[in-house]
Formats: structure tokens, sequence, C-alpha cells
């Protein structure tokens, strides 16, 4: 396990200044809901380890879209030091350039030219993951993983999590491509919220697992919690993550 926090996700971290009754000297880390107690603390803590003392003004979806970017980087210059002839792919594409799910495309197509058959199928097997990594075998791309990319977790983000994996497994026409999440979420029973699952993902993974493990040890059940999720190989380090995608 990689416990080094790469550069790229310690340049988003950063204090912004709230109003919240728990703020720490009128702060709290942009990575913490401002209005629970616990995400605020264990996040200080987890920012306290890493040295993270900058302000950021940036908003939410600034930090969201930066986060999709980091991860694609470090994804794309890990997995070619790995392996240096692999024909990877590492953006943000459509599922529907992918060979397993070319097909969509058609399908939309026709559904497009008829209003009644459009009403019925819908648009939400279209979807675009945050970053998508192919493998070039002749002529075609096939999608070898997908990965969600959440700055933080709340409930709506789970189901989006969920049902991006719900259609990369029930529409795919060939193998099965990897489908995993990567967050900066502090609390753990948010984590718990996706982590804990049926098998729409294969599993979660944390830019900071160790600090947070760290940050955790004075909330018991929040560290339970953590644990319980970390034994059952339902959360991993991101430094885990480059590997595994390269030789599975």
């Amino acid at each position: 396990m990689s416990n080094a926090v790469p550069q790229a996700i310690l340049d988003l971290l950063g204090w912004r200044s709230v109003k919240s009754k728990f703020s720490i000297d009128g702060k709290v880390p942009n990575v913490a809901d401002k209005d629970s107690r616990p995400s605020v603390e264990i996040a200080a803590a987890v920012f306290d380890q890493l040295e993270v003392t900058r302000s950021t003004g940036a908003p939410g979806q600034t930090a969201g879209s930066r986060f999709e970017k980091a991860i694609e980087q470090i994804l794309e210059e890990r997995l070619w030091q790995l392996v240096p002839n692999g024909k990877w792919t590492t953006d943000r594409r459509d599922v529907t350039d992918f060979a397993q799910y070319e097909h969509l495309a058609r399908i939309q197509l026709i559904a497009e030219a008829n209003p009644t058959l459009r009403s019925s199928l819908g648009t939400d097997y279209l979807i675009k993951p945050d970053v998508t990594i192919g493998i070039k075998i002749g002529p075609r791309r096939h999608l070898h993983a997908a990965v969600s990319c959440k700055w933080t977790i709340r409930s709506d983000r789970v189901q989006n999590i969920r049902h991006e994996g719900v259609v990369l497994t029930r529409h795919r026409r060939g193998r099965q491509p990897h489908f995993v999440a990567v967050t900066a979420e502090p609390l753990p029973s948010r984590l718990a919220a996706i982590a804990r699952g049926t098998g729409e993902l294969d599993c979660v993974y944390h830019v900071a697992l160790q600090q947070l493990r760290a940050a955790c040890q004075n909330n018991r059940r929040a560290l339970n919690t953590l644990e319980e999720l970390i034994a059952q190989d339902r959360l991993r380090s991101l430094g885990d993550l480059p590997e595994v995608i390269a030789r599975y």
C-alpha cells in the first residue's frame, strides 16, 4: 500500500473561510461538511498531518473538476511507469467510444428517429465517466477501467456512482471493465454509504487513507466504520489503484 499523498492532490487541499459553529478560527477544511462537527474535526486532523495551511476560495464545483484532472494525471503517469509499452488511453470519453458499448450509440440513433421508442428507452444508459482508461486493440478501443471521482460524498453522488456501475455492468457486450470511485471525503459514515454495496463498483479508493485512519483514532464510531471497510477490502489507498488497473 502506497500512503504518500500525490502532490497533485495536496495542491487542491486548503482551508476555506465560512460561517460555521464548528469552524477553526473561522475556517474549515475544503473537504469537510461545515455543518458536521465530526467531518470538520476529522478533516482538520488529516490536514494537520499533511501540513496543509494554505487558504482557498475555490468553490466546490471547481475543486471537483480539478480533482478529476488530478486523478487522470496521476493514473496516466503511474500506468505508463508500470507498463511502459502498454496501449493505454487515459482521458474522459463517452462509454459509446469503447468496443463494449458501441451498440448503445446505434440504439440511440434509432431511438432519436422514433419519439415513442426514445420515451420508452430514455437516455440514462449514455454515461460519461469522470476518467476512462482504455486499451487499444487493433482499430478499436476497449474500456479497461472507469473511475468516478468525487471530491466529497453526498447522498445524490452515491446514487450517481451506483447508476454508472449498473450501466457499465448491464449494458456491456464483452469483458466487464473495472469500475471504482476515488474520493477525499473525510467522514467514514459517508464513505460507507458507497463502499458498502451489492457490487455496483469494485472498490472505493481514498486519497489519504493512512492519514484518515490516524485522524479517526479519537472517534471510536468513525474508526470502527473505517476499519470495517478496510478489513472487507471495500476501501483502499489511492496508491494501490494504478497497480490494480495495470495488473488485473
